[in-house]
C-alpha cells in the first residue's frame, strides 16, 4: 500500500516536469544572455583594484546576486547596472547591448575610455545613463539622441570634444542634462530648447562660445536650475530666459546680466567665472523674491547698485573679496529680513551707517578687512540678543568697546582684532554665555587679566595678544575648562607663571574631548558660518596662518611678557588619541617630575634612562601596544597566536541544511497530493491516476 500511494505523486511530478522545464529553459536562456554580456564587460576591465568583479562576478554565482547588478522581480532580467566609484579601468564592449531590459546604467567616477559602441541604442528601456567622471574622448555620438525613454543623461567630467550634437533635442522625456567639465567647441545647439521636461541643465566649464540662441528658453517652462558658468558665451541673455518662471538657480559667466524679469529667482550664483567691472545699475530691479545673491571673490568694483536694496526678501548677501568702494550704503537698513551680511575684504571706507541697526533679524555681520573708521555704533551691541557672529577685524575703528552687551546675549564669536580700540574689556561680555571665540588682539586695550571670562564655560578661543594688558594672571577660582587656545603674548603681564591656571585647562589637556575633531562652525538656516578663519599663531618663531580651525587644535602662548618663576614640572597628555611611539627626546626634559600618557593608543618600547626610570606604570595604563619597564609586558616576546576555533560544526551545518530541504520538499509534496485527491481537481490528473491504479490492480 505504501508503494502504491507513492507512485501517484511520482507520476504527477514526472508529468509536470516537462512544463516546468520549458519555462525554466526559456528563463535560463534569457538570463544567460545577460550573464554573457556582463562577463564580456568584465573581460574588458583591465584594472579592478578592489577585486569586486574578480571575486564576485562568476558563472558559478547567480547573476542577480552579482555586485552592482539588479534584476526585475517579474522577468528576472537585469534592469540596473551600477559600477560607480569603483576605480575601474577598461572599455565598454558591444555585448552590453544585449541587456535588453536595462533601464539604468551608471559607471560614473571610474576610468573607462575608448569608443562607445553604437549598439547601445538597442537599450530601448534605458531611463538613466551616467558616464560622468571617466576618460572618454572624441565627440559625443549623435545616436545619444535615440534613447526615447531617457530621463537623465550625465556625461560630465570627461574629455569630450567637438560640438554638442543637436540630436539631444530628440530626448523629449529628459529632465537632467549634465555635460559640464568637457572641451566642446561652438554654441549651445538651439534644439536643446525642445526639451520641454528639462529641469536641470549643467553646461559650465565646457569651453562653449558664441551667443545663446534667441528662442532657446521658450519651451523650457520646467527649468529650475541653469549653470552655464566658466564658458566663453557672449552677447546678451535672450528674452526667452525670462519665460522660465520656475527658475530658482542661475549661474552665468557674464557680468552684464538682464535678469530683472526672473521674478521667482531666489538664488543667484556666479561661481567659477572671471567677473570684473561694475554691476549694472538696475540689475536687481523687480527681483522681489531674491534671497541669496552670491557674488563673493571676484573683481567687482564700484558701488553697490541701489536696486539691490529693493529686494525686500533678501536674507543672505555675500559681496566679500571684491573691490567695492565708497561708503556702506545707508539703504542697507531697508533689508529688514537680512540674516547674513558678508561685505568684508573690500575697499569700503567711512563709518558704519546707523541704519544698520534696523536689521533686527541679523545674525551674522562680517565687515572685516575694509578701511572703515570712527566709532562702532552702540546699537550693534544692543543687537547682541540676536547676533551670533560679529567680525570687524582689520579696520580703523577707534574709541572704546561699549559696555552694553545685553542679558541673553547670543554671541558665539566676537572678533575685533587689528583696530585702534582702547579702554578696558567690557564686563558685560559675561552676559554672552554661548561665546566660543573672543579675539581682541592687536589693539590698545588697557586692562588686567579678565578672570571673569572663566565663567563662560563654552569659551574655546581667547586671544588678547599685542595689547596693554598688565598684572598677574590669577590662578585662584579661574577654570576656563573649555579653553583650547589662549594667546596672551606681547602684553605686560608679570608675576609668577600661574601653575594652577594651567592645571585647570582641562580641554587643552584632553580631559573633556569627545568624538572626532570638527571645524569651528555654526549651521544657520541661511548659511554655514566658519567663524574661526584667518587665524595666525607663532610656532618656533614663525607665524603660521590657518584658514579654518579644528576644535582639536591646542595652543598656549604666554610669550613676550614679564613672567618669572619655575616652569611647571608635570606633563599630562592622558585620555587623548595619541598614536605611534613615545619620542626618546622626552628624556632630555630633566625638570619633568610627573608624566601621564595613560589611555591613548601608543605602542612600541618605553624609553629607558634618566627621568623615565622614575615613572611608574600608572603613567602608561590603557596603551595596549606599549612594552618594556615599568610594565610587565616584555618587548622581546612574540605576539600570542590567535586562538583557533573548531570548525567541525561547518560540516554539520550544511548536512542539516540538506536534510531540512528534503524534509520540506516531502511535506510540500504530500500536502499538494492530499489537496488534489480531496478536491478532485484537476480532473484530468485524477483520471490519469485512476487508469494507472487499475493497471497495477490487474497485475
Amino acid at each position: 500500500m505504501a508503494k502504491t500511494g507513492f507512485l501517484p505523486l511520482l507520476l504527477m511530478f514526472l508529468l509536470l516536469l516537462p512544463t516546468f522545464g520549458v519555462n525554466l529553459s526559456a528563463f535560463s536562456l534569457n538570463l544567460n544572455t545577460d550573464q554573457s554580456a556582463l562577463l564580456a564587460l568584465k573581460s574588458h576591465i583591465t584594472h579592478d583594484p578592489h577585486n569586486l568583479l574578480a571575486t564576485n562576478w562568476s558563472s558559478s554565482t547567480y547573476v542577480c546576486n552579482w555586485f552592482g547588478v539588479t534584476c526585475g522581480s517579474r522577468h528576472q532580467r537585469v534592469t540596473a547596472l551600477d559600477l560607480s566609484s569603483m576605480d575601474l579601468t577598461g572599455t565598454i564592449p558591444s555585448q552590453l547591448e544585449n541587456l535588453s531590459f536595462l533601464s539604468e546604467l551608471d559607471i560614473h567616477h571610474n576610468n573607462f575610455h575608448g569608443a562607445l559602441p553604437a549598439g547601445l541604442t538597442n537599450l530601448h528601456r534605458l531611463k538613466y545613463l551616467d558616464f560622468g567622471n571617466n576618460s572618454f574622448r572624441g565627440e559625443i555620438p549623435s545616436w545619444f539622441g535615440h534613447f526615447a525613454e531617457l530621463q537623465g543623461l550625465w556625461l560630465y567630467g570627461n574629455s569630450f570634444t567637438g560640438v554638442i550634437p543637436s540630436t539631444l533635442g530628440n530626448l523629449s522625456k529628459l529632465e537632467t542634462l549634465s555635460l559640464y567639465n568637457n572641451n566642446f567647441i561652438g554654441k549651445i545647439p538651439k534644439t536643446i530648447g525642445n526639451l520641454s521636461n528639462l529641469k536641470w541643465l549643467y553646461l559650465y566649464n565646457s569651453s562653449l562660445s558664441g551667443d545663446l540662441p534667441s528662442g532657446i528658453f521658450y519651451n523650457l517652462s520646467a527649468l529650475q536650475e541653469l549653470n552655464l558658468g566658466g564658458n566663453h558665451i557672449s552677447g546678451r541673455i535672450p528674452n526667452s530666459l525670462f519665460k522660465c518662471k520656475k527658475l530658482t538657480f542661475l549661474s552665468l559667466d557674464t557680468n552684464y546680466l538682464e535678469i530683472g524679469n526672473l521674478t521667482m529667482l531666489h538664488t543667484l550664483d556666479l561661481a567659477s567665472n572671471h567677473l570684473e567691472g561694475h554691476l549694472v545699475p538696475g540689475i536687481f530691479d523687480h527681483l522681489s523674491k531674491l534671497q541669496k545673491p552670491r557674488l563673493r571673490g571676484y573683481r567687482i568694483c564700484g558701488r553697490i547698485p541701489k536696486s539691490l536694496f529693493e529686494c525686500k526678501e533678501l536674507k543672505y548677501l555675500s559681496l566679500s573679496q571684491n573691490s567695492l568702494e565708497g561708503n556702506v550704503p545707508i539703504e542697507i537698513g531697508n533689508l529688514t529680513k537680512l540674516e547674513v551680511l558678508f561685505i568684508g575684504h573690500n575697499n569700503f571706507k567711512g563709518q558704519i551707517p546707523s541704519s544698520i541697526c534696523n536689521l533686527r533679524s541679523l545674525k551674522v555681520l562680517f565687515l572685516f578687512k575694509n578701511s572703515l573708521e570712527g566709532e562702532i555704533p552702540e546699537c550693534i551691541w544692543n543687537m547682541s540678543s540676536s547676533l551670533s557672529h560679529i567680525e570687524l577685524k582689520k579696520n580703523n575703528f577707534h574709541g572704546k568697546i561699549p559696555d552694553n552687551f545685553v542679558k541673553g546675549c547670543t554671541l558665539q564669536s566676537f572678533r575685533i582684532n587689528h583696530n585702534l580700540l582702547a579702554g578696558s574689556l567690557p564686563r558685560s561680555l559675561d552676559n554672552c554665555r554661548d561665546l566660543k571665540l573672543l579675539d581682541v588682539g592687536n589693539n590698545y586695550l588697557y586692562d588686567s587679566f579678565p578672570n571673569w571670562l572663566g565663567n563662560l564655560d563654552q569659551l574655546q578661543v581667547l586671544i588678547l595678544r599685542s595689547n596693554r594688558f598688565y598684572g598677574q594672571v590669577e590662578s585662584n577660582n579661574v577654570t576656563f575648562t573649555g579653553l583650547h587656545i589662549i594667546d596672551v603674548s606681547c602684553n605686560n603681564f608679570s608675576g609668577y607663571l600661574p601653575t594652577k591656571f594651567f592645571e585647570n585647562l582641562h580641554a587643552i589637556r584632553g580631559r573633556e574631548k569627545k568624538g572626532e575633531p570638527k571645524y569651528m562652525m555654526d549651521a544657520l538656516t541661511a548659511a554655514i558660518v566658519y567663524y574661526a578663519f584667518d587665524l595666525s599663531f607663532t610656532s618656533k618663531g614663525l607665524k603660521m596662518d590657518f584658514q579654518s580651525l579644528l576644535t582639536s587644535w591646542m595652543v598656549i602662548d604666554f610669550s613676550n611678557n614679564r613672567f618669572r618663576g619655575d616652569i611647571p614640572k608635570s606633563l599630562d597628555l592622558s585620555s587623548n588619541k595619541l598614536q605611534g611611539e613615545i619620542p626618546t627626546e622626552l628624556k632630555d626634559l630633566g625638570f619633568l617630575e610627573v608624566l601621564n600618557l595613560s589611555r591613548n593608543n601608543l605602542k612600541g618600547p618605553i624609553p629607558k634612562g634618566k627621568q623615565f626610570d622614575t615613572f611608574t606604570n600608572d603613567s602608561y595604563i590603557g596603551n595596549l601596544g606599549l612594552c618594556g619597564l615599568p610594565l610587565s609586558k616584555s618587548c622581546d616576546k612574540d605576539e600570542e597566536t590567535p586562538a583557533k576555533f573548531d570548525s567541525a560544526g561547518d560540516g554539520l551545518n550544511w548536512k542539516f541544511s540538506i536534510l531540512m530541504g528534503y524534509g520540506c520538499g516531502l511535506v510540500l509534496g504530500l500536502s499538494v497530493g492530499y489537496i488534489v485527491f480531496t478536491t478532485g481537481k484537476p480532473w484530468w490528473f485524477i483520471k490519469i491516476y485512476e487508469r494507472v491504479r487499475q493497471r497495477f490492480a490487474k497485475r
